[in-house]
């Protein structure tokens, strides 16, 4: 695959990072057959591996460990997140010192590694400032535990004020944003993705293919498929796959339409829609999540694919540009928006 560089890192990796959420009990509970298919994404030439602390409460991390001990871990540029919650206790979440500093030793570990590529923060913390997190991050760095760090799923505000925050107390800065994106989740087109070009950051996006939505196996006039996400982490995110709301069905819709189009061009719609996000000029790399050999296999070939002005076209009137179907698949709503009493006072 081609290289990329990450920001201004000087860090190359390849334009498919491999995801690892769904290794674990959140989707392939076989570890051997998970180790197969990371180690299979490595042969395919991704250099590139991302994971977080809180998936299937660091299995994903230990199974991408085991995955990598022997020898690969040298060739590989390996992320972790860290921010939700690893237990009952309330102190072991978030994005404060105390919490980072333990659980970077955590992490490290899990990944049978002495050092993280990029170390995450998974998502803002209203309680936190931003510069207790820079400054924790910035001696984890100096420490040697981790070489660079990043932000996830951070709205543009935030983004501005922790590489203003890092400028004034020169410390060390998010050198990278992971935030969601993909034909039907557009939204970052219109703030984000711009505000990551400015300030020269690496993004990795997660969720090319929508949760699913854009497999290929949503399509009109069919049964709704059965998904592993509507089910994992205790139906969290059931609703967003309910065909009985208006909004999803317009999701369909879309959905339908777009695989129309790639069929059209002669392309499956997992690699309509993963080459469309890496075609974006401010995408770094995109981040694939196969739970199976099979998904894999599926979604490798995206890296290849270069979509004409005529497709692109096409598919910005199915689903504008800046535009998210669904609000919630934003990935982050602010307590401004979720907690009434913010707006109720």
């Amino acid at each position: 695959m081609e290289m990329r560089t990450l920001g201004r890192t000087g860090v190359k990796v390849s334009p498919l990072c491999l995801g690892a959420m769904m290794f674990g009990q959140w989707g392939n509970r076989d570890h051997d057959d998970s180790i197969r298919v990371i180690q299979a994404a490595l042969d395919a030439g991704i250099n590139f591996v991302d994971t977080a602390d809180v998936y299937s409460q660091g299995e994903s991390e230990a199974i991408v460990g085991k995955a990598l001990a022997g020898g690969r871990r040298d060739d590989v540029v390996l992320a972790t997140k860290a921010h939700g919650a690893m237990g009952e206790d309330p102190n072991h979440q978030g994005n404060n010192r105390r919490w980072l500093v333990r659980e970077v030793e955590n992490s490290l570990r899990r990944l049978q590694t002495d050092h993280i590529d990029l170390y995450q923060i998974h998502r803002p913390s209203e309680d936190t400032d931003i510069e207790e997190t820079l400054d924790a991050l910035t001696d984890l760095q100096r420490a040697g535990k981790i070489r660079y760090f990043g932000s996830s799923t951070f709205p543009p505000s935030q983004i501005v004020q922790a590489q203003w925050a890092a400028e004034k107390r020169h410390s060390g800065r998010f050198v990278t944003e992971q935030p969601p994106y993909s034909m039907l989740v557009r939204g970052i087109e219109t703030e984000v993705l711009p505000v990551c070009q400015q300030y020269g950051m690496g993004t990795l996006i997660w969720s090319p293919l929508a949760g699913g939505w854009l497999s290929g196996k949503w399509r009109k006039g069919q049964d709704a498929p059965e998904t592993n996400r509507a089910t994992a982490m205790g139906g969290r995110f059931a609703s967003r796959y309910d065909l009985s709301d208006p909004v999803n069905q317009r999701k369909l819709d879309a959905a339908d339409a777009l695989a129309r189009l790639a069929e059209d061009n002669g392309m499956s719609l997992v690699e309509l829609a993963i080459a469309f996000t890496i075609r974006h000029p401010g995408v770094t790399s995109a981040i694939i999540g196969p739970r199976t050999m099979e998904q894999l296999t599926s979604q490798l070939p995206a890296a290849d694919v270069v979509l004409s002005d005529e497709v692109l076209d096409a598919i910005d009137a199915i689903v504008p540009p800046g535009t998210n179907i669904r609000a919630d698949d934003a990935g982050y709503q602010p307590p401004s928006l979720t907690d009434a009493s913010l707006r109720r006072r």
